[in-house]
């Protein structure tokens, strides 16, 4: 997040300018039917064993009178994903081990390759959120001049970022198999369909 960005978060938070009231933000989230995507570890990058990255396309409306990555966050915040940050996507390949991650688009477009080399590369667009569970290879191959993306965590988990290299393959492998299931859509809540698409683990 660029400094402009910090300060500007900041006073949203402090003088709600440019935020949505809970009433308002009910209203700007759309049901839609998600994609999911499944991706075999490779060597390099895990992926996830147990659950598919799942997609919401235009999820979230974004009216101009709102600032979009407030709208991201405060949807985030109140289903219990937070530590939110905004800015890009890295563009080289990477993964968390330990914690899951949800990314919402406030502006611009952007490709990007999900679960590693072998993967597949999605074009992802304002409104649009992606959900990757632990272990996730990602990164960002382009984007708009405007691209800003919104992420967020669940509440348990520890953040940690981690590279193809075999030399860590292994231990991010038993890091991921030992994350568990949020008890929140980031997006939908209690009862959103992330939590029957991530099925408890056998």
């Amino acid at each position: 997040m660029t400094l402009l960005q910090d300060i500007k978060k900041s006073a949203e938070r402090i003088t709600g300018w440019q935020r949505p009231k809970r009433k308002e933000l009910a209203e700007l989230i759309k049901a839609r039917k998600p994609a999911t995507f499944r991706f075999r570890d490779d060597g390099k990058i895990p992926n996830n064993p147990y659950w598919p990255l799942v997609v919401y396309r235009a999820a979230v409306q974004l009216p101009k009178r709102f600032d979009p990555a407030a709208i991201f966050e405060d949807i985030f915040g109140s289903n219990g994903w937070g530590d939110s940050w905004r800015g890009e996507i890295y563009k080289y390949l990477h993964y968390h081990s330990r914690i899951h991650e949800v990314l919402g688009v406030a502006r611009g477009s952007a490709r990007v390759r999900f679960g590693g080399k072998k993967g597949r590369t999605l074009r992802i667009k304002a409104g649009d959120a992606v959900i990757l569970p632990a272990g996730t290879g990602h990164q960002c191959l382009n984007a708009s001049r405007d691209f800003m993306a919104v992420g967020a965590y669940p509440p348990s988990g520890t953040y940690d970022e981690c590279g193809p290299r075999l030399a860590e393959h292994d231990r991010g492998m038993r890091a991921v198999r030992r994350v568990r299931r949020p008890r929140k859509d980031p997006l939908f809540g209690s009862k959103g369909p992330l939590l029957s698409i991530w099925s408890p683990k056998r």
